[in-house]
């Protein structure tokens, strides 16, 4: 009796196997985005601070209707991500830095809504720049920032933004990329006499 009960087992285990096929969900997939090496080229003449950008982005005009002189984009085309470079004279001023360093740091926390992370930190550059670095986590329209200032003549300021501040997990790949660039222009930056460049183009 026994074995034949096996054996019908056997055969509804057979019969079962040759039935249609259970199709499971995959888990969501991102598609795989191909990040070319980082390479770098200096800032043209001109400007009241220089420093290394990738050579895969393009510098244009400030587009804001805030822009100023000095202001400009660094700008990837092939993944819409712009960096905003703003720059101000402090002119030995301490007042006008403590409202440039406040400033900076409103428009950090105006993403605190949106945002599961904000870290920041003073860092000293190569060139012995101060810098205030601000890092977010979250769907947040800009993930890192950062301003950097030699506390009597120049204040210098960029900021990372997409054009949707939604789904910054599939967009993490060129997040970290460009960061990397970003972290290049901070350790490059140097600050420019311009009106000795002037005179120098003049001669």
């Amino acid at each position: 009796m026994k074995k034949v009960f096996a054996y019908l087992f056997l055969v509804a285990l057979l019969i079962n196997s040759c039935g249609e096929p259970v199709y499971l969900p995959k888990p969501r997939g991102f598609h795989k985005i191909e990040l070319p090496q980082h390479e770098y080229e200096t800032l043209p003449l001109g400007y009241p601070y220089s420093f290394e950008y990738s050579k895969h982005s393009q510098v244009i005009p400030d587009s804001s209707f805030m822009t100023e002189k000095y202001w400009i984009e660094v700008y990837y085309p092939e993944y819409d991500a712009r960096l905003t470079i703003s720059y101000k004279a402090v002119n030995n001023n301490i007042d006008s830095l403590v409202e440039l360093s406040n400033d900076s740091h409103r428009l950090t926390t105006k993403h605190h809504v949106k945002a599961t992370a904000i870290d920041d930190y003073v860092t000293k550059t190569p060139n012995g720049i101060t810098a205030v670095v601000f890092e977010l986590e979250g769907d947040v329209p800009s993930q890192f920032q950062f301003y950097a200032t030699d506390s009597t003549e120049n204040f210098f300021r960029a900021a990372l933004y997409f054009p949707t501040a939604t789904k910054n997990d599939s967009l993490k790949p060129i997040i970290e990329y460009v960061k990397i660039d970003m972290v290049h222009m901070l350790n490059t930056l140097k600050w420019q006499d311009v009106n000795a460049i002037k005179l120098d183009r003049e001669k």
